[in-house]
C-alpha cells in the first residue's frame, strides 16, 4: 500500500512541476527593453506636468500602457491628482487635474 502511494504522489509531483517555466533565461536588460515604452511614457508626462503645473513634486501613481497612448495619474504635491496621455513620440496631451474635475 505504502508503495502505490508514494508512487501516486510521485506522478502528481511530476505532472504539477510539468507545467513550470523556466525562468532563468530571461535577463534583466529583456524586462527592462518590454518597459521601455512605459517607462518613457511616465517620463514624459512627469515633465510636463511639472511644467504645467510648476511643481517640481511630480509623482507617478499608476498607468496604463497602450501603444494609441499611455495614460499616466500623478500625485503632484499640494495640488491634487493629475492625468497625463504620453504618445510613443514623446508628447504629452490631455494634461488635467482630476482633483477638480479637469481644472487647470
Amino acid at each position: 500500500m505504502r508503495a502505490k502511494f508514494k508512487i501516486v504522489a510521485s506522478a502528481f509531483a511530476v505532472s504539477g512541476l510539468s507545467g513550470c517555466i523556466d525562468m532563468t533565461d530571461i535577463g534583466a536588460s529583456d524586462l527592462n527593453a518590454a518597459n521601455a515604452p512605459d517607462a518613457q511614457a511616465r517620463a514624459a508626462c512627469v515633465r510636463d506636468v511639472r511644467g504645467v503645473t510648476g511643481n517640481t513634486d511630480a509623482v507617478v501613481q499608476s498607468s496604463t500602457f497602450s501603444e494609441a497612448g499611455t495614460e499616466v495619474i500623478l500625485l503632484v504635491g499640494g495640488t491634487g491628482t493629475w492625468n497625463c496621455i504620453a504618445y510613443q513620440d514623446g508628447t504629452t496631451a490631455g494634461i488635467m487635474s482630476i482633483t477638480n474635475e479637469g481644472t487647470l
